[in-house]
């Protein structure tokens, strides 16, 4: 296989469609936090892209080593996901509607901590595994090159949608946590969904 023009763009193509979770969750972050600064803005976006990068060729090294014990675990994938982002969007809804009322306060309790963070790009992420079954045929360097492309997709994605939810966070602010956690529920039941009946 050749480093040609069809191989970059569906690299990019793949990139931006496993992005659109992350992306949301982005903007849910953004209206959560609407005081971000762009160090944080990079760091959040950065995870993203890191799990986006990892998770394809943890995929691509599942075809070609262990590919039985890989097919047994695809199966919990949607799983693993809805509870994720249930257990994300609720805390959030929870945080938004019970802080206390002082604002500085409330902002300081709502803040994305590292640990959520994680769980939010492994969430966002986990279904990017299969994309290993649609870059079997790849070498390893080819493998590398497409899961590079799609966290450099990834990062441009979700940091425009932190940009977007921080403007609409500054609107909406004392509803932005609720509707981020909504987000983030729907987006966990819609890729259930999407893994379990379709």
């Amino acid at each position: 296989m050749d480093f040609n023009c069809i191989f970059f763009i569906n690299s990019v193509l793949l990139g931006a469609g496993l992005a659109m979770d992350a992306f949301s969750v982005s903007m849910a972050n953004g209206l959560n936090e609407f005081d971000m600064k762009n160090k944080r803005m990079c760091l959040i976006a950065g995870t993203f892209a890191f799990f986006q990068f990892i998770m394809p060729l943890a995929g691509w090294f599942c075809v070609h080593t262990i590919v039985e014990y890989f097919n047994k675990f695809s199966r919990f994938i949607p799983w693993i996901a809805l509870f994720l982002l249930l257990y994300i969007g609720g805390k959030m809804i929870y945080e938004a509607v019970f802080q206390k009322n002082d604002d500085e306060q409330n902002l300081e309790n709502i803040r994305l901590g590292f640990a959520t963070l994680l769980l939010q790009g492994v969430a966002t992420s986990i279904d990017a595994l299969s994309v290993g079954f649609t870059i079997a045929d790849y070498d390893f360097l080819h493998a590398l090159t497409a899961s590079l492309i799609i966290a450099v997709v990834t990062f441009a994605i979700c940091f425009a949608g932190l940009h977007i939810g921080k403007k609409a966070g500054n609107h909406l602010s004392s509803k932005a946590g609720i509707l981020g956690g909504i987000i983030l529920v729907g987006i966990g039941i819609e890729i259930f969904v999407k893994g379990v009946f379709c």
